[in-house]
């Protein structure tokens, strides 16, 4: 047995130098410091240091033939544990398989419901008589070409044959009412916000370990409601107005929206206009298809004594409309992370939000109950005067203003 100061002396220029070594390194130090101690170096060096003497012998074969290990190598070709995917030539086979998409359907398939993380592809290779590791499921997938991937919004289901050439009529449209100075803007509603102190996506600037608190379930306060709000952009000056309403996103809410951005915005801009050019998404308050929709505008166009046109983006292409990504996405990201409490706070975060191009932005309670579901008649939608363009009048039509009554 070594001496046991001898060992101490080792261990401790081992230890002094271990961190600095690879594994080539550490091998040869080991080597040499055998080779100095004579007789019996090889167990006292492996007993200092924990190097099998196994490992010590072969530094010393390096040592005394140094061609035997190219430089940069750490052992010669084909040393170390065969990899698991050559000792089981099955294995990346199997794993392929089991994250292919068409296991989404195959009936018969385990993991066709299951989140496929690592650790579940691991439970399932070794059911199938597999031995590896999540960290190695990971390896493999990483080397033949897989990685962490989320949806991707790029369908938008079949595309109307006449999809681009409504692109080209609305940006036509736009450019002649602007040419002209008379007011274009693009409409929609934005998402129902639910109000209270709940969690809103986002991350803001705290102080470390004092994140806001907010509640664990996200269930509808009935005392405090939503917030619905529905934006008025206009296209020329990057301004926009928005009214948060309290009951229901009906056709009746969405034009009195725009009538408040024209009292309080609009017809501080634009003297005596002839027309107003409408750019909206084919679906909700404002679709086409609506009734309601038709009529209000008719009252809308009487009071201001102007022609509506309108002209709505084919269905399937509502994030085209310009207020989508000139005004909402602006708001989101505005009230990212701080809990919707009240309509105040929806109205003060959404009139704050600008932007380095400098939109600037109004925001109003509309606290006006708009009913749902409101009939209208066929006496009542054959006294609008609508006049339906020739190139799609379902999409691009205008809504003149009845004359006014004369007075005796």
């Amino acid at each position: 047995m070594p001496d046991t100061n001898l060992i101490e002396w080792i261990r401790h220029k081992y230890l002094a130098i271990v961190t600095d070594l690879d594994e080539r390194g550490r091998r040869r130090w080991a080597a040499a410091e055998a080779r100095s101690l004579g007789r019996g170096g090889v167990t006292a060096v492996a007993v200092a240091t924990g190097i099998s003497d196994r490992t010590v012998r072969n530094g010393i074969r390096e040592l005394d033939d140094p061609e035997a290990l190219s430089f940069g190598r750490q052992r010669k070709p084909g040393g170390g544990r065969r990899s698991r995917e050559d000792s089981q030539p099955e294995l990346t086979r199997a794993l392929e398989a089991l994250v292919e998409p068409v296991t989404r359907g195959d009936p018969m398939s385990p993991l066709r419901w299951t989140c496929k993380s690592t650790r579940v592809l691991e439970r399932e290779l070794t059911a199938q008589g597999f031995q590896i590791g999540s960290t190695k499921v990971g390896e493999l997938l990483k080397s033949r070409g897989y990685s962490l991937q989320s949806n991707r919004k790029t369908l938008e289901g079949t595309q109307h044959p006449d999809r681009n050439a409504q692109f080209e009529q609305i940006a036509r449209r736009v450019k002649a009412q602007q040419r002209r100075g008379e007011p274009a803007i693009s409409i929609d509603t934005k998402k129902k916000e639910t109000l209270g102190n709940l969690k809103n996506s986002g991350k803001t600037y705290r102080r470390k370990g004092q994140p806001v608190q907010v509640k664990t379930h996200d269930f509808p306060d009935k005392s405090l409601g939503k917030a619905v709000p529905y934006g008025v952009y206009d296209l020329k000056h990057n301004e926009a107005g928005v009214s948060i309403g309290i009951s229901h996103d009906t056709a009746e809410f969405a034009t009195a929206a725009i009538r408040r951005w024209w009292r309080r915005l609009g017809s501080r801009r634009y003297r005596s206009p002839r027309r107003l050019l409408i750019t909206a998404d084919s679906g909700g308050s404002n679709s086409p298809r609506t009734r309601l929709w038709l009529t209000e505008l008719q009252r809308l166009a009487d009071e201001l004594q102007m022609i509506i046109e309108v002209c709505h983006f084919p269905p399937g292409t509502s994030k085209w409309n310009k207020i989508e990504h000139r005004l909402f996405c602006h708001i989101t990201r505005n009230w990212q992370g701080i809990p919707l409490e009240t309509l105040e706070i929806v109205v003060s975060l959404i009139g704050s939000t600008t932007t380095q191009e400098g939109l600037e932005v109004h925001a109003w309670l509309d606290s006006e109950a708009y009913e749902k579901g409101r009939k209208v008649s066929d006496q009542e939608l054959s006294e609008v005067h609508i006049k339906r363009n020739k190139f799609h009048g379902e999409w691009n039509y205008e809504v003149h203003p009845r004359p006014k009554p004369s007075i005796r």
